[in-house]
């Protein structure tokens, strides 16, 4: 009859399981076997000697499921009279004559009930908790109201939202949600987890999302000035992943109440966390322009430059202006913070654009030589400039050099992510130099890494060894790739390629295609000839769809299509595939989340339209 009997009966079993064969096991076993007759002479005498809720819950179950109606109605009413306070006895007896189909007596049972209410919070959470075992919403919605009558201190606003909820009255569940905002602003972050829950902002066509943002932006209208309102349709905006519109919002609310930048460089933050790069280089721009008297400057202008940074390393489609531009900015950014504790991320960031991008391995080099001398750096982040040290090494060509570093850096840090880093940074080497064995036995060491990323590149690159050394050790198809491999790393593109050349020359039928593809995909990629990466990843898909890099070229075409061609929908079916596809993938988790934010593009309301509504 109700989900607590079930919960109740989960936990018997338990507590009797060391004492067999007694009546509590014998009617939870019948009971559970769907033996009515037999449980309910087991709960009688049960009830008998003990008539605790348990016992009469279960007994009075017997009764109902065996339509033993008069013994039922005996048993409640006797209840009723030994606790004569608790009201969900009229339930119980009204939900009896329901079921009986005499629907007058039933709602004489259920007013008695309510008629009974003095006011009490428990009891009225008790008898409206009673009402909705039952499944009637409507009389614990009236139990609300009448208790709130007699006591207005206690308003049930959550409880009749959640109601509402189940009786899928979505107007009336937001309006009460909503309604406790105008009682106290306290109730924000409650309300805003509750309605997480029951609105799937994920969809890009739901009555329940446009209810919400019709009514928020009513009540805005009528209090312009509500700070609550405001987040909560700030709030609104970012959970249908519409981080343009809430920065707007923002930028007005600033403006309004001319704030000192926290909330929007807070915001910009969670953009930059959400992969809104444009929405966060507006954010910290605003709180930039400022001015630097306000206590966010200095870190907006950091974070202004990671997200930079990020919109060019991480995703690595760029142009030359915009290196330029963004070495231009580190510059002139470092020259106003100074280059101390503060900006060592900084620092790093420009060490790597510099490596990598700009080709600049001299001026990298200072900077992270300068980091090195910098006193007051913590051991961790000691050890990571000591690794992107190593690979300026390896770059130059001082392998042993850098072999070194990564020895040091793993010794000093044993057990720790970044030790496994340094390792396989180290076996990479060893690939590198065509010492495959050792190589491959580093290589399995790490395959038990505790960073996951580590361990599966650790997997990769072993398993690259296996396949491709073959039975009569064969291994110059290996070396040819091995060598290409650190050309690339070492920018040296050309060379590379020709080492691809070559290697695909005379040995067109190994087993390396797959790899040469993600090689070379790797090497247009960093020339900027985007039209060629693209074609390399879908030889892969094609060709070797059931090989370890499918899912790479999968979400590496998918980022290309969404970020370089601008092409949502073809991006939208990449990371679909991978998700469906590929369930095991390293990529799914970060796939769905992309593909549900392009699933709702269509649905994203624009600035415009809020502004209209705002001013109407």
């Amino acid at each position: 009859m109700t989900k607590y009997f079930f919960i109740i009966l989960l936990c018997i079993p338990c507590k009797l399981s060391a004492q067999p064969n007694t009546d509590q096991q014998l009617a939870v076993q019948y009971f559970q076997n769907g033996e009515f007759d037999k449980a309910a002479l087991y709960y009688e005498k049960l009830y008998d000697k003990n008539p605790n809720d348990i016992f009469y819950n279960y007994y009075l179950k017997c009764l109902i499921e065996l339509k033993n109606y008069k013994e039922a109605e005996k048993l409640i009413k006797k209840q009723h009279k030994r606790f004569p306070e608790q009201l969900k006895f009229y339930v119980d007896l009204g939900y009896l004559y329901k079921l009986q189909n005499d629907i007058s007596k039933a709602k004489k049972e259920y007013e008695n009930a309510i008629k009974e209410l003095n006011g009490d919070y428990n009891q009225s959470i008790n008898l409206a908790n009673a009402f909705k075992e039952k499944e009637e919403y409507d009389y614990a919605l009236k139990t609300y109201e009448k208790a709130y009558k007699i006591n207005s201190q206690n308003t049930y606003n959550l409880q009749k939202a959640e109601v509402y909820a189940v009786k899928g009255d979505s107007q009336r569940m937001i309006d009460e949600y909503l309604n406790l905002l105008d009682i106290s602003e306290g109730y924000l972050n409650t309300i805003q987890n509750n309605l997480s829950y029951v609105i799937p902002f994920e969809q890009a066509d739901n009555e329940k999302t446009e209810i919400l943002r019709t009514e928020i932006i009513k009540r805005l209208q009528k209090s312009p000035n509500s700070f609550v309102y405001n987040d909560m349709l700030i709030w609104f905006y970012k959970q249908k992943g519409d981080f343009a519109s809430a920065y707007t919002q923002l930028k007005a609310i600033d403006k309004r109440t001319k704030a000192d930048g926290q909330a929007m460089f807070e915001f910009g933050i969670s953009c930059l966390d959400n992969e809104q790069l444009d929405i966060a280089v507006k954010a910290f721009e605003y709180v930039v322009e400022k001015g630097d008297s306000y206590p966010f400057y200095n870190d907006s202008k950091v974070q202004l430059l990671e997200v930079l940074y990020k919109k060019i390393v991480g995703k690595g489609i760029y142009s030359n202006e915009e290196l330029i531009l963004l070495e231009k900015n580190y510059e002139l950014t470092l020259q106003e913070l100074g280059k101390n504790t503060s900006t060592v991320n900084l620092i790093r960031s420009w060490a790597k654009v510099k490596a990598f991008y700009t080709h600049d391995i001299e001026g990298a080099t200072n900077l992270l030589n300068d980091l090195l001398l910098m006193p007051g750096i913590n051991p961790k982040t000691k050890s990571e400039i000591k690794l992107e040290y190593a690979d300026l090494m390896l770059i130059k060509g001082e392998i042993w050099d850098a072999s070194l570093l990564y020895s040091q850096v793993e010794k000093a840090n044993k057990n720790e992510p970044i030790g496994h880093e340094a390792k396989f940074r180290n076996a990479k080497i060893s690939f590198y130099t065509s010492d495959f064995n050792w190589a491959k036995a580093q290589l399995d060491v790490l395959k038990n890494a505790t960073s996951k990323l580590i361990s599966n590149d650790a997997m990769y690159l072993s398993l690259l060894i296996t396949d491709n050394i073959g039975m009569d050790s064969l291994v110059e198809p290996l070396t040819y790739f091995a060598r290409a491999d650190l050309l690339k790393f070492q920018n040296k593109i050309q060379e590379a390629e020709q080492v691809l050349d070559t290697l695909t020359g005379k040995y067109p039928w190994h087993s390396l295609k797959d790899d040469v593809h993600y090689l070379r995909y790797e090497i247009a990629k960093k020339k900027g000839d985007y039209d060629a990466a693209a074609a390399q990843l879908k030889k892969i898909i094609d060709e070797h769809s059931q090989d370890i890099l499918a899912d790479d070229a999968l979400f590496n075409l998918a980022e290309l299509e969404l970020y370089y061609y601008k092409n949502n929908q073809k991006a939208a079916e990449l990371y679909k595939k991978i998700i469906f596809d590929y369930p095991g993938s390293l990529y799914v988790v970060e796939a769905r989340r992309i593909y549900r934010e392009l699933r709702g593009d269509d649905k994203i309301y624009n600035n415009n339209n809020f502004n209209k509504e705002i001013k109407q």
